[in-house]
């Protein structure tokens, strides 16, 4: 598979993180695929063509352009025919902050991007469908995007947005204890607030970031040792880690290096 990212205009910096593209070179209609959403803290926009290939979860047929909230668990999604897909990766917060969702409602689930649209517009899928390059498609979405913020100011959630920064930067090493003291919450008002701002407790955000540290490290070859690699992810020891890895994977991380190839930073193909 081909993948390439895209940057976002600089008035979509802060609720985009990068467009991408991700295609297969060669593809029959019958040709199939599975492929597994890993969690990775953020949430995000697929459109795939329906001509192209169809992507099928629980054996339902998934919208063409769809908008995903925050995975805690691995997901297996069968494509038949090619896989040409335009994404977004958005920030962690940007449920909230850019589409004024309680982001806690589509944790693990996802909503057809057409009932977010303006009605006096016509559908996002059918703008996409009736363009032909990735340049094209980009503008639309984006122009998609524009259209929330001028509705949507920033920074009306300013102490989630600090408190997860703060889980992002430190690869979820950051004691969560001091960032509720520090930003005078009660544990249950910092839990409740951080949910509706990213979906996921901060306690499952923190342990996501760790997580998504130690892949990156496992698939660019970063260590000698599985327990090198778990303590350099500040779990406690490799069992720990081994744990952790079957939670947002579904497999342990000798499994994954035998059986998934990386497609992205949420998304692996299993070998069937």
């Amino acid at each position: 598979m081909d993948f390439q990212t895209f940057p976002p205009s600089e008035i979509l910096r802060p609720y985009v993180r990068y467009f991408y593209r991700l295609e297969t070179k060669v593809g029959l209609p019958c040709d199939q695929k599975m492929l597994r959403t890993i969690a990775d803290g953020c949430p995000g926009i697929i459109f795939q063509e329906d001509s192209k290939g169809k992507l099928v979860r629980d054996q339902k047929v998934l919208p063409s352009v769809f908008l995903f909230g925050q995975s805690t668990k691995p997901s297996d999604i069968l494509l038949t025919g090619s896989f040409d897909t335009l994404g977004v990766c958005l920030h962690p917060n940007a449920l909230n902050s850019l589409f004024g969702l309680n982001a806690e409602l589509l944790t693990d689930s996802c909503l057809e991007l057409d009932e977010l649209s303006p009605k006096n517009q016509s559908f996002v899928s059918e703008r996409l469908n009736h363009t032909h390059s990735t340049a094209e498609k980009i503008e639309v979405l984006s122009h998609f995007l524009l259209g929330k913020i001028k509705h949507r100011p920033l920074g009306s959630q300013s102490e989630m947005q600090f408190a997860m920064n703060k889980m992002m930067c430190s690869n979820g090493a950051v004691s969560l204890k001091m960032l509720q003291q520090e930003l005078f919450f009660t544990e249950r008002s910092f839990e409740r607030k951080f949910k509706q701002y990213v979906g996921i407790t901060p306690k499952l955000f923190s342990r996501i970031c760790r997580f998504q540290s130690s892949l990156k490290q496992l698939n660019n070859h970063q260590f000698d040792k599985l327990s090198d690699l778990a303590y350099e992810s500040n779990y406690a020891d490799q069992s720990h880690f081994i744990r952790s890895f079957k939670e947002f994977t579904g497999l342990s991380p000798h499994q994954y290096r035998k059986r998934s190839t990386e497609l992205a930073e949420n998304l692996s193909e299993l070998t069937l």
